[in-house]
């Protein structure tokens, strides 16, 4: 448990604090006014349960200084976004809701479906609920405002083929590839798929019925049913944005249903009066905070990377509104109002949003009623099979992929509080063990690992990777022979982590020190958790090996032909993906990567070879 530090040593002013555990690892980050009253308060005699399991696990606290509170939640949001605190309320999508990008740095920009960070130089619009709801309502406007949707190895595939893909024959793109449009047409065909998506349908709808009515009385008939056409696909995409506010409004509204555990968020985007994005999802409260303190975090968390629009309606006010309209308005750079509506379409539709939070978190309730409950009670269930000081809230599982020796990897799956943490997942390609050796093999990617974790443990907390923390439980694939060889890696190198081998012929698990291995009754949460990070363990080593295999294969083959090399080699394998698909593509598809000669002499090498 942390100790308390001096009331003199903490300043009594605005800034960020952060909780640490003894390897180093940020448990939790928070701002203040004031750092010595705030602090202060995590060391009272009473303390909820979920914040004083944060105060046990904490082993230090230190803290950053900002000139005001505006500073102190900038400082607060990026060290949660850098250290995702186990303790702080985050959303647990966050990073991938699905959004419409259209990418202006590209000298022929494209409109495609994006997630995850956002990539400088691209125009972005939603979030939408649904990937498959972007795909539609692109669908429609591709036939009005003729963007690219191909992807850029596509593009430049067709380019140097000088024809176009079917897209263009079908009048869904106009055909930069091959300089059927020129760029001023084009750029108007971007600008005006961006209008429609910003909420500007008005001028747009006119200005394709007043092209239709004058191509009519030029008698240009087949061109005005085609305007005709293009305007129904626009009138189509308009009918699925919902009609929120009469007056032609931006603004942003934030719902919410909750209960002690979890809560249940909707976020609606309102643009030109249309709803033009929802975020629907779900939020852990692994913090104990009021409905006000929730939304400070929701707000914190949705406006952290992007810009708020002038007016954010919310169910209820934050304790200091015009702290956050201050925080609000720097983030857009321009004023911008927070508000709780009471009367007429807006709280008309702050209802509507609320009905809709408490159907999402029905519905969450019904999916995964004991999910949180189930991992806790595995974990538990884990800790008292194996005989563990306490749950092994970090699990990290090996295993080796090899055949006859040849391509040797080996996988390293991370599971935290019995949830797959895949941005840590990692994967070794053995090199000191020649032929088939599954022990050495997994020494050396236990050793490798470890050593990692002993010299990223000895920088300072800032510089450390994703190296830098030890597992609770070392789980092997496999049986005593891999249990020992994991063992031996461990005191060689001075730790102390438990360590479990799961065989998978009778689903055994080995311990070190026993002759006989614990076979876990089935049913036993124990053993599905187990299963699971192994299994998931096996999977990871055995996709990497076959790409290397799949690799060493398309080498052996293709660097008998001549005119083939390393540039030739990564465009078929861009192309066709496999060395199965290349010996299955006729000469006149292999044309399309090689310059003819050489694709004929593929064609009759792989053949042969066949």
């Amino acid at each position: 448990m942390v100790l308390r530090p001096l009331p003199d040593e903490i300043p009594d002013t605005p800034g960020a604090y952060l909780f640490r555990d003894r390897h180093g690892a940020v448990l939790y980050a928070g701002k203040a006014k004031s750092l010595r009253k705030r602090v202060a308060n995590y060391f009272a005699a009473e303390l909820s349960p979920r914040t004083r399991a944060m105060v046990d696990a904490a082993d230090s606290v230190d803290w950053i200084v900002t000139d005001n509170e505006v500073e102190a939640l900038m400082v607060e949001y990026s060290l949660i976004q850098k250290h995702q605190p186990r303790f702080n309320i985050r959303l647990r999508d966050d990073k991938s809701f699905p959004y419409l990008a259209i990418t202006r740095s590209d000298e022929w920009p494209r409109a495609t479906v994006m997630r995850g960070k956002r990539r400088k130089g691209n125009q972005y619009f939603g979030p939408y609920a649904h990937a498959y709801a972007i795909r539609q309502t692109l669908d429609l406007l591709i036939r009005t405002f003729q963007v690219r949707t191909c992807s850029d190895g596509k593009f430049r595939r067709h380019a140097a083929l000088g024809r176009p893909c079917l897209l263009f024959h079908i009048e869904r793109c106009s055909g930069p590839c091959v300089g059927e449009v020129t760029p001023e047409e084009y750029a108007a065909h971007v600008d005006g798929l961006a209008g429609f998506l910003a909420g500007n349908t008005d001028d747009i709808v006119d200005a394709l019925r007043a092209e239709m009515d004058h191509a009519a009385e030029a008698l240009e008939y087949e061109r005005a049913a085609r305007v005709r056409d293009r305007l129904f696909a626009v009138e189509r995409a308009l009918a699925k944005q919902e009609v929120a506010s009469q007056t032609k409004e931006d603004f942003d509204l934030f719902a919410i249903e909750e209960d002690e555990l979890e809560a249940s968020l909707v976020v609606l985007t309102v643009r030109r009066g249309r709803v033009t994005g929802r975020i629907a999802t779900i939020v852990d409260k692994v913090e104990d905070v009021t409905t006000t303190e929730l939304i400070e975090r929701m707000l914190l968390q949705v406006y952290g990377d992007e810009a708020p629009p002038p007016e954010v309606l919310v169910q209820t006010l934050p304790d200091e509104p015009p702290l956050w309209e201050q925080w609000l308005a720097a983030r857009r750079g321009s004023g911008v109002s927070l508000r709780a509506p009471r009367r007429g379409s807006k709280r008309r539709l702050m209802e509507t949003a609320a009905a809709n939070a408490r159907e999402e978190f029905a519905r969450h309730r019904l999916r995964r009623s004991s999910d949180h409950n189930a991992r806790a009670k595995a974990l538990r269930s884990v800790q008292d099979v194996l005989g563990l000081p306490e749950p092994p809230l970090r699990i990290e599982a090996f295993d080796i992929s090899t055949i006859q020796g040849r391509d040797t990897v080996g996988s390293m799956v991370v599971m935290e509080d019995g949830l797959p943490r895949r941005s840590q997942y990692r994967r070794f390609k053995v090199r000191s063990v020649i032929g088939q050796d599954d022990f050495a093999a997994m020494e050396e990617v236990l050793a490798r690992r470890l050593t990692a974790y002993l010299a990223e443990s000895r920088l300072p907390v800032e510089e450390r990777g994703k190296f830098a923390y030890p597992p609770s439980l070392l789980l092997v694939d496999g049986g005593a022979g891999q249990v020992s060889r994991a063992v031996k890696v461990v005191e060689t190198l001075g730790l102390e982590i438990p360590v479990a081998g799961l065989a998978k012929r009778m689903e055994e698990v080995y311990l070190p020190g026993r002759a006989d291995p614990i076979r876990i009754p089935r049913g036993e949460e124990a053993l599905f958790l187990l299963q699971r990070v192994r299994d998931e363990a096996h999977r990871f080593a055995v996709a990497y090996h076959r790409t290397l295999r799949g690799r060493r294969m398309v080498d052996s083959v293709l660097d008998r032909v001549p005119g083939i090399g390393p540039v030739r080699k990564k465009a078929l394998l861009r192309r066709f993906g496999s060395l199965k698909k290349i010996r299955e593509a006729s000469v006149d598809e292999l044309g399309e990567v090689l310059p003819d000669p050489v694709a004929t002499t593929l064609h009759g090498a792989l053949q042969g070879d066949r």
